[in-house]
C-alpha cells in the first residue's frame, strides 16, 4: 500500500536503530487496520459521558450479563508470571532506573511509557531503545562519575506499558495523520522485542491503561491477534494485565477479562487514576464530592468496593488480581519519619493481602524486600477474607467516603499539580513530592478535585465556600513559597501554573490535563527544533 510516512524530529543517538523501515510499516499497518475503530471507541465514550453528565450512574450493562453469568476462564497463565507478582515500576526512558528496576529484586519489572513518562520523543524513543536492550538483557549504563551500572544474574521479568487509547504520537504521521500512542508504544515494543522475549523464556507481556469498556479490550485483542499473524508468532503467547482505574471499566471486569481470555493475565488496582476517573465520570453530580485526597483510602467506600470485586472476578475466571501502587519513597537521614513511612506500606500491603490479591506495586526498590515478605509470608485461611461472603453492589461502587475538605487538602492539590506539571513539561514524568512519587495520575485528582468543590460550591471545614478568587489566590500564595515571582520568574512553572488553574477551574471540564500540556510540550520542543527528516518511501531508512 502506498504510504507517506513521515518522522517529524531529527535522528539522535541510537535512534536509527529503533525508528528502522520495518518497526515504522508495521506501525503503518497497525494504523490503517485500527485507527478508525479507535476513533469510533472514543467518540462512544464522549456519548456515554453526556448520558452520566445528563443525571444517569454507571451500572452493569443488560446487554453482557451472560458473560457475567456464566462459567468461563481465561487461558492458563505461564509459568513467568504465575508467581506472587512484587512489581517495580517507572519510566522506560530512564537507562540507570531500567537497570536499577530489573535488578531490584522485584519479581516483575513494568516499564512505562504512560503515567510516569513525559512523552517527549527522545523520552519515547530513549524508552524504546532501553526496552531493546533489556529484552536481550544487554543493558548497561555508565555515569558521568564512571560508575557503571549492569544487570545482574537474575533479574525482574520485564512488562510494557504503552500509553492510553486517548493519546496521539505526533511525532509520526501517516498520510498526514498522527498515529496512536498505544499502537506506536505497542508496535515499536512488539516488533523489536517479541522473539527476543520470547527465546528468553518469558514473552511480550503488557499493562493496558485507562481502558473504558470491554470494547476497548476486544480492540486490544484484535490488535494482538493481528500482530502475532504478522510477524508469524505463536498465537496467544502476547499475556496483558488490564489496569481498572476507571469507574466504567469497574463495571465490566467480567467482560474485560472475556474480550482478552487467550491473551489475558489478570487486572489491576490502578488506584490513582481511578480516584481521578471516579470525580471525572461523576462530575455534575452534585453529591458526589469527595473529600481531601488523602481520606479517600483504600478500605473506605467505593475503593473498597471496587478492590472486592476485582478479587472476586479474577478468583472466578482464572486470572490474577494485582493490588495498587505504594508510592511512598523511603526517607534517608531521619529512622522515625521512614519508620513512620514504612508502617504505612506494611499497613497498605497487609489489607491487600488479607483481601487475596496476590502482588502489588512499589515505585522504589527500598520498599521491595518489605512488600516481598508481606505477600510471600503464610497466611491462615482464618486471617484472609472469605470472598465468597462478599457482595458488591452498584451502589456499593459509587460509595462517598466519609472526610472533610481543608485548606491544607486544597493547597496540597495546588502545591503538588504545578510541581508535577513543572517537570513534566521538562520532560520528566515521575516526580517525588514530600516522600511520595507522583505521577500524571494525582495531578489529575488535583486538578479534578478542585474542579468539583469549584463546581459544586463545596466548603471547607472552616465555611469557607470554594470559589475561584479563593483557587486563584491560594495558587499565588503557593507559587510565592516555592519562590516564583516576577523577580525569579520560572517560564515552565508560570505554564504549569496556567495549564492547572485553567483545567482547575474553568468550564468545560478537561477530559486529560496532560492532552493540553502535551500541546504545550510540542511547542517548547518546535521553539529548540533540529533540523527535520521526512521519510517518505523509506529511502533514508537503514
Amino acid at each position: 500500500m502506498a504510504r507517506r510516512i513521515e518522522v517529524t524530529e531529527a535522528d539522535f543517538g541510537r535512534s536509527v536503530e529503533v525508528i528502522t523501515k520495518g518497526a515504522l510499516s508495521f506501525i503503518a499497518d497497525l494504523h490503517s487496520e485500527f485507527s478508525q475503530r479507535r476513533q469510533e471507541l472514543l467518540a462512544r465514550r464522549g456519548a456515554r459521558q453526556k448520558e452520566f453528565d445528563g443525571g444517569t450512574l454507571p451500572d452493569f450493562l443488560p446487554e453482557t450479563e451472560q458473560i457475567r453469568s456464566s462459567d468461563w476462564k481465561i487461558n492458563p497463565i505461564p509459568r513467568s508470571l504465575d508467581i506472587p507478582r512484587i512489581e517495580i515500576t517507572g519510566p522506560a526512558s530512564s537507562r540507570k532506573m531500567v537497570i536499577n528496576a530489573l535488578n531490584s529484586g522485584a519479581n516483575l519489572y513494568m516499564a512505562d511509557s504512560e503515567d510516569s513518562e513525559s512523552p517527549t520523543w527522545e523520552n519515547i524513543v530513549n524508552g524504546q531503545i532501553n526496552l531493546y536492550d533489556a529484552a536481550r538483557q544487554t543493558i548497561a549504563y555508565s555515569d558521568p562519575s564512571g560508575k557503571v551500572y549492569e544487570l545482574n544474574e537474575k533479574t525482574a521479568v520485564l512488562l510494557y506499558r504503552p500509553r492510553g487509547w486517548h493519546l496521539l504520537e505526533k511525532h509520526l504521521l501517516v498520510d498526514g495523520e498522527p498515529v496512536s500512542a498505544s499502537l506506536f508504544d505497542f508496535g515499536m515494543y512488539f516488533y523489536h522485542n517479541a522473539w527476543a522475549l520470547f527465546q528468553g523464556g518469558a514473552g511480550p507481556y503488557f499493562y493496558l491503561p485507562k481502558l473504558e469498556s470491554h470494547l476497548e479490550a476486544r480492540l486490544w485483542n484484535d490488535v494482538f491477534c493481528w500482530a502475532e499473524k504478522q510477524l508469524r508468532f505463536p498465537p496467544a503467547t502476547i499475556k496483558a494485565t488490564v489496569l481498572i482505574e476507571t469507574l466504567t471499566a469497574a463495571f465490566a471486569m467480567d467482560e474485560i477479562l472475556y474480550e482478552l481470555r487467550e491473551h489475558s493475565a489478570g487486572l489491576n488496582c490502578g488506584r490513582w487514576d481511578y480516584i481521578f476517573s471516579f470525580i471525572k465520570t461523576l462530575r455534575l453530580h452534585s453529591e458526589v464530592i469527595l473529600p481531601d485526597r488523602a481520606a479517600v483510602t483504600m478500605d473506605k467506600g467505593f475503593l473498597s468496593a471496587y478492590v472486592n470485586l476485582l478479587v472476586k472476578t479474577c478468583r472466578r475466571r482464572g486470572a490474577q488480581p494485582i493490588g495498587g501502587m505504594s508510592a511512598y519513597i523511603p526517607i534517608k537521614n531521619d529512622p522515625e519519619a521512614n519508620e513512620r513511612v514504612l508502617a504505612k506500606v506494611r499497613a497498605d500491603k497487609a489489607l491487600e493481602r488479607k483481601k487475596k490479591l496476590v502482588g502489588a506495586w512499589v515505585a522504589h526498590p527500598g520498599l521491595v524486600s518489605l512488600v516481598k515478605e508481606i505477600f510471600e509470608m503464610p497466611v491462615p485461611e482464618t486471617d484472609l477474607v472469605n470472598m465468597d461472603e462478599v457482595t458488591v453492589s452498584a451502589k456499593d461502587l459509587l460509595e462517598i467516603p466519609a472526610g472533610e475538605i481543608t485548606e491544607a487538602g486544597l493547597r496540597t492539590n495546588i502545591r503538588v499539580a504545578i510541581q508535577y506539571l513543572e517537570a513534566w513539561l521538562k520532560g520528566t514524568g515521575c516526580v517525588p513530592l514530600n516522600n511520595l512519587m507522583e505521577d500524571a495520575a494525582t495531578a489529575e485528582i488535583c486538578r479534578s478535585q478542585i474542579w468539583q468543590w469549584v463546581k459544586h460550591r463545596a466548603k471547607l471545614a472552616d465555611g469557607r465556600e470554594i470559589t475561584r478568587n479563593l483557587v486563584w489566590d491560594t495558587l499565588v500564595e503557593e507559587l510565592e513559597k516555592m519562590g516564583h515571582t516576577p523577580i525569579s520568574f520560572s517560564w515552565h512553572k508560570h505554564l504549569a501554573s496556567h495549564l492547572f488553574f485553567s483545567a482547575a477551574v474553568y468550564e468545560p471540564f478537561t477530559e486529560f490535563i496532560t492532552l493540553q500540556a502535551y500541546e504545550a510540550l510540542l511547542n517548547l520542543e518546535r521553539e529548540n527544533k533540529r533540523e527535520v527528516k521526512m521519510y517518505q518511501n523509506f529511502d533514508a531508512l537503514q
